[in-house]
């Protein structure tokens, strides 16, 4: 019990701080991969299929109707078994973070490629739907879960690239003691990672379909973005550091 107790009130939090700049890299890193995709999608439709399967799009796709598309905001999930949903995104993410995490020990080029991906998928998405006129209904839609799980996987690729500094520089150490060292550091950040998707898969899966007006759903999304924001960002106590 004092273990989770120092975790949740230091460990994670100092974790996370100290891997600031990993993080900048990645969240840029998504970003760049969001406009990248979205500007090719705007100029030439074809683009949407490179950045999207067809089984993850779900029937999303530039063809699509906006009444489709808004009413593909508002579903259920699989069957209408939302905690069924919550659980199967959670997986899926789950296994995105870890490989984000893993292939850090790959110099950090494949963590590079997936956040870069991450965001094309999400730009190519975004195109779609503002090309309907419903960016501001599809922003809200990803809102709610998105600020915790963009965040999440974020954080799992700033890991993966101190995983891979560290192989790569150990400076003065041995290679071995020095991804040991990384890996032990990394190793909070990616326990509160899952803590992190787990509570997007709950937002995501139940939350945000339960609740359909845009403000509310913004108003979700902000408070948990400014929420792990102060968390891992505020100033800490003596005692807790």
């Amino acid at each position: 019990l004092d273990q989770a107790a120092s975790f949740f009130r230091s460990d994670w939090r100092l974790a996370v701080r100290a891997l600031w700049r990993e993080t900048l890299l990645a969240s840029a890193l998504l970003v760049l991969g969001a406009v990248i995709s979205y500007l090719l999608v705007a100029a030439d439709p074809s683009w949407y299929g490179a950045f999207i399967s067809p089984e993850f799009a779900g029937g999303r796709d530039p063809i699509s109707s906006a009444a489709s598309l808004n009413r593909a905001l508002h579903q259920t999930g699989p069957n209408g078994l939302l905690p069924a949903f919550a659980a199967f995104l959670f997986t899926h993410n789950t296994q995105v973070a870890l490989m984000s995490y893993a292939l850090g020990f790959m110099l950090g080029a494949p963590t590079l490629i997936l956040a870069l991906t991450n965001g094309c998928t999400l730009g190519a998405l975004a195109q779609v739907y503002v090309s309907k006129g419903l960016g501001l209904e599809l922003a809200a839609w990803l809102c709610v879960h998105g600020t915790t799980e963009l965040f999440a996987l974020c954080l799992a690729t700033a890991a993966g690239f101190r995983i891979a500094w560290a192989l790569a520089f150990p400076g003065r150490m041995r290679r071995v003691d020095a991804l040991f060292e990384a890996g032990r550091r990394t190793g909070s950040v990616m326990i509160g990672v899952m803590i992190m998707l787990f509570l997007a898969g709950l937002l995501e899966g139940l939350a945000r379909q339960l609740v359909s007006n845009l403000a509310a759903r913004f108003a979700i999304g902000t408070f948990m973005l400014g929420w792990w924001l102060f968390y891992f960002y505020a100033p800490i106590g003596r005692k807790a550091r």
